[in-house]
């Protein structure tokens, strides 16, 4: 009840007889009625109204499956479980006989009462003497096995809706229960303020106030009232418009407003394959319609192309109607994710302008707290589920496309996704200001989305002939390195199972470093065999390359092939700006930004990302960003000294903590220092830094206490993060993003990744925003020069475009300079970027 819920209780009945009794009468009432549960005791109730839903299996149980399970129709169900009983629930049955005995013999006579007048009748004697002698104690069975279906209820299923949960009762509820854990959550997803709560001790009286608080979202609804008159979707307020008139009429109130969210539906999530299906709006909480343009009518069999429905307004005519607005700067579209819609009219030769997003505005206020899905800003900030997509258009086998969806549902889902994202722009707007993160929103997220959705329009070229043989090379290497494990363990075994493995490893080999995990089975992860590569093991070392090999062939050689679009030959990765606390840009469908390049086989992969004819590709890669952003925030003079003067970072600190002279230095010395210095970076552990570097525990723990002694900024830099992540809550990047650290005050190993993730976030974040500034002007100013290159891909520190061949000189300088001063005029760092620079035919060649 505190959490809003019904809850029946009568005295004398069981949970399975209320059950019975509402399933008996939602049937008379000629209802479908489902049960969710996988008792076998409710399958007596089970008929062709009544069915129940196993959640485990999500499988449903029907008539079919109960004759399955009980040998007989769900009638008879009662009497076969007299027969055979139940020792779990004391139900003694008859002795000896099982189900398969009792469902035989119920066919047989027709019912339980039938059987036992007849019990002189069955031929077997001990069987025979079984039904004679324990009559009474079947017949108490059958008494004790069968559900009442009368009980006497003071609730009709009216009563059973669920109502919004008053956070004060439940905070009291949870208190007197003493949830500690549940408490701490209540009081935080609905912004309670202790000096707000008073209680009695028990926590039965409360005082019922919320928290006063500028990120309330309770306080700043009251900025526009009219937000807050109509939290519940009225989902038959939502117009649908298959009039033109009344097209007309919406788009002259846009006209007169200036502004209105706008989301679009289609026949798939692939914008490049998307067709337009509908486009919904709101104007005003709670006023949102929707236009049908692409809805087919239903057809009898899967798979087969059906026609319009009639009842929608022509694509073309619709869209020549919208272009001025949708093309209008000074009217404001809002859109969650806009870039999706900004894609999907670009296809139709509409340019939106001056937008904005609820998602990157929840991203820029909220980065490392919550996701930023639509449905979830929904069910947090206005305390509201949304129809599911999935419900609409299914799952798995049978989904189907959102132009299959009955109009009038579309209008329900499409209607509330505009209202919705109109209601959390009105929250969101005033939030920005207050929070201060205005001018990352702005300046950085908004301004970048237009780049972003060309260069994924734009895409890559990918030879898919270059693919398929690394794919057939690949697969001989694994096959090598199975038949090399297999000899050195001399028993053949699925490497891929990490079971098996650990089997091998641990009990077979007797291998030291024995870690298990919580289901009892040994821990095989990539920094066991890291740690027993490093004591020279060698099975560990090819089970790695294995791993290595095998993922490269699945994730890349193989899936990249299916992301190639027939006739332009090209991948159009998608780049989410809110994937990542940090600020970094996110990569899926395919993600190409986690292509190995520290392997020969890994770079091997970058020779398929190739220039079309008479173009090359330009690679440009930020130099050492974080080292230099981090000796910028932590003043470490010697690595500015160091980069200012041009020199190797990472033999001028092998040679400072090493203290060897640099014309002394050795290649293995700098590639040690080369991982402290990345490594610091990331917070690593001496633990980390032995395994990267297949040394001693000992050595690396020497190694890096050598690094702190030499640059103690760094450290003081680090507590005094941590010091501030602590007492704010947040860190934030050197353009003032923030970085919310809600795991400070974690235990254990959590403990350990929250600070290291907090040290490491001002630095990475930076690094971010930076790339991103120089993603939003690069692509302006190639188009003021009237250049033809484009950026073909984002890949962390690393920018790819395609160039003609005529264009390559130029842009290679343009570029360069405007990525080396992408800082300017927001930020002056204390040390010089430096971007190195490349050209090829394919990726592997120019980077």
């Amino acid at each position: 009840r505190a959490f809003g819920l019904a809850c029946i209780e009568r005295r004398g009945y069981e949970a399975d007889d209320i059950i019975a009794t509402y399933a008996k009468q939602g049937e008379s009432k000629g209802w479908k009625v489902t049960i969710i549960s996988s008792d076998k005791d409710l399958m007596q109730l089970v008929s062709q109204q009544v069915t129940m839903w196993d959640t485990m299996k999500n499988k449903k149980i029907g008539v079919a499956e109960v004759k399955e399970k009980f040998g007989v129709d769900p009638d008879s169900v009662i009497d076969v479980q007299a027969l055979a009983g139940d020792s779990i629930d004391n139900i003694p049955g008859a002795t000896g006989i099982g189900i398969k005995t009792a469902s035989q013999l119920i066919n047989e006579f027709g019912s339980l009462e039938e059987l036992l007048d007849k019990a002189d009748q069955i031929k077997q004697p001990k069987r025979r003497e079984v039904l004679t002698d324990e009559r009474e104690k079947i017949l108490i069975s059958k008494k004790l096995v069968t559900l009442t279906k009368k009980v006497p209820l003071d609730q009709s299923v009216d009563d059973f809706s669920i109502s919004r949960i008053d956070p004060l009762t439940l905070y009291a509820f949870t208190k007197k229960m003493e949830f500690r854990t549940l408490s701490a959550r209540v009081k935080k997803d609905f912004l309670l303020n202790e000096k707000t709560i008073i209680t009695d001790g028990n926590g039965e009286e409360l005082e019922k106030q919320i928290k006063d608080s500028s990120t309330n979202e309770k306080q700043v609804f009251k900025i526009d009232e009219k937000v807050s008159e109509n939290i519940e979707v009225s989902y038959n307020s939502y117009e649908k418009i298959v009039e033109l008139d009344v097209l007309d009429n919406w788009i002259k109130e846009i006209q007169h407003q200036h502004f209105f969210s706008i989301d679009v539906e289609t026949t798939s999530l692939d914008e490049i394959d998307a067709n337009l299906v509908g486009i919904s709006f709101a104007t005003k909480p709670g006023t949102a319609c929707y236009i049908p343009l692409g809805h087919v009518k239903e057809s009898t069999e899967r798979g087969l192309v059906s026609d319009l429905c009639d009842e929608q307004l022509p694509l073309d005519l619709v869209l020549a109607r919208l272009k001025p607005i949708l093309e209008d700067p000074s009217i404001l579209k809002i859109g969650q994710n806009i870039k999706f819609d900004l894609k999907v009219f670009r296809k139709y030769s509409i340019r939106l302008n001056s937008f904005e997003d609820t998602m990157l505005m929840s991203y820029s206020l909220h980065a490392g707290l919550h996701k930023h899905s639509l449905d979830f800003l929904s069910e947090k900030y206005l305390l509201h589920s949304p129809i599911s997509l999935s419900s609409l258009i299914g799952s798995g086998l049978k989904k189907k496309t959102f132009s299959e969806v009955n109009i009038q549902a579309a209008v329900f889902y499409a209607a509330e996704d505009a209202d919705i994202t109109l209601r959390l722009w009105y929250l969101f707007k005033p939030m920005l200001s207050q929070s201060g993160v205005t001018r990352i929103y702005n300046q950085l997220e908004l301004d970048l989305v237009p780049s972003l959705a060309q260069m994924e329009l734009d895409g890559i070229l990918v030879d898919k002939k270059i693919l398929k043989t690394l794919s057939t090379d690949f697969s001989l290497k694994i096959d090598r390195l199975e038949s090399e494990v297999f000899k050195l363990t001399d028993e053949k075994f699925n490497i891929g199972s990490p079971k098996q493995l650990g089997t091998i490893l641990f009990e077979k080999l007797c291998f030291k470093g024995i870690k298990k995990g919580k289901g009892g089975s040994y821990t095989t992860d990539a920094e066991v065999l890291e740690a027993l590569a490093t004591q020279g093991h060698i099975v560990p070392e090819l089970v790695l390359q294995w791993r290595q090999l095998s993922k490269l062939r699945s994730t890349y050689t193989e899936a990249l092939q299916n992301h190639i679009k027939e006739g332009s030959g090209r991948v159009h990765s998608s780049f989410l700006s809110s994937g990542a606390s940090t600020g970094r840009l996110s990569s899926n469908n395919p993600n190409l930004q986690n292509i190995p390049i520290r392997t020969e086989d890994g770079r091997k992969i970058r020779k398929a990302f190739v220039a079309s004819k008479g173009a090359k590709l330009l690679s440009f890669d930020y130099s050492q960003i974080e080292l230099r952003i981090l000796a910028h925030i932590a003043k470490i003079e010697n690595l500015m000294k160091a980069f200012h003067s041009g020199k190797d970072i990472h033999t001028q600190t092998a040679s400072e903590v090493f203290q060897i002279p640099i014309e002394s230095m050795t290649a293995e010395l700098r590639r040690q220092a080369k991982a402290i210095n990345f490594g610091i970076i990331y917070g690593i552990s001496p633990y980390g830094l032995a395994n990267n570097l297949r040394i001693s525990r000992d050595m690396a723990k020497n190694f890096i206490e050598k690094y702190f002694q030499r640059y103690p900024e760094i450290q003081t830099y680090m507590d005094r993060t941590i010091q501030s992540a602590n007492k704010n809550g947040f860190v934030q990047t050197l353009f003032g993003r923030r970085i919310y650290t809600p795991n400070m005050n974690a235990k254990g190993p959590a403990a350990g990744f929250a600070k290291r993730s907090a040290i490491n976030a001002p630095i990475q974040g930076t690094a971010a925003d930076i790339i991103k500034r120089a993603m939003i002007s690069i692509p302006k100013t190639l188009i003021k020069a009237n250049m033809r290159g484009k950026m073909v891909l984002q890949v962390h520190d690393e920018l790819l475009f395609e160039v003609p061949d005529s264009e390559v000189e130029t842009t290679l300088s343009m570029v360069t300079k405007q990525m080396e001063n992408a800082c300017h005029p927001l930020l002056k760092l204390d040390v010089p970027l430096k971007v190195d620079a490349g050209v090829g035919l394919s990726w592997n060649e120019s980077h």
